[in-house]
């Protein structure tokens, strides 16, 4: 880098956009330097003078702002049928007529799959007796079936734009 008149030669700055060097020269005082030496060797110095500049250059770092950038996060919903396996169970119901007498109502009782339940009524004679009149047998159906069920899934996505982007909202 050259000197100009309005930067002096002790001060020298060389700046970039993330960096700043500053490059400095030790100044030469008023005995040009030698002021450590006898007048004696003083004399025997003018005639060769050579002289040792060191530079030292410092480095630092400046953050700045170059722009932003805005995040959106977008929920997408979609329904899609997922097969899955259900169950259902049905009941069915037959009555059997029974009349049959008994001393005491029976309790309700299973046969297997089948549920059977006793309806009595009490039927006026010399003496009242239990008599089942029906009985009721409930049998429990299981079916299984294949079927499609809706759902909604959501997926989200990030959306990334430059907030100096003439284009971004």
């Amino acid at each position: 880098m050259t000197d100009t008149p309005d930067q002096p030669a002790a001060q020298r700055a060389a700046r970039t956009d993330d960096f700043t060097a500053t490059t400095t020269t030790p100044s030469r005082s008023a005995d040009d330097g030698r002021g450590d030496l006898a007048p004696a060797d003083r004399a025997m110095d003018d005639a060769q003078v050579i002289e040792v500049v060191a530079e030292t250059a410092q480095v630092r770092v400046e953050r700045r702002e170059t722009g932003g950038v805005r995040v959106q996060l977008v929920t997408e919903a979609e329904e899609t049928l997922i097969p899955a396996t259900t169950r259902r169970e049905t009941v069915e119901v037959t009555r059997h007529p029974v009349n049959r007498v008994v001393d005491a109502a029976p309790e309700p009782r299973t046969e297997g799959d089948v549920t059977i339940l006793s309806v009595v009524e009490e039927q006026p004679v010399v003496t009242t007796r239990l008599v089942v009149t029906e009985e009721i047998r409930i049998r429990r159906v299981a079916q299984t079936s294949d079927d499609a069920v809706a759902v909604t899934l959501r997926r989200q996505r990030a959306v990334i734009s430059r907030l100096d982007d003439p284009d971004a909202t």
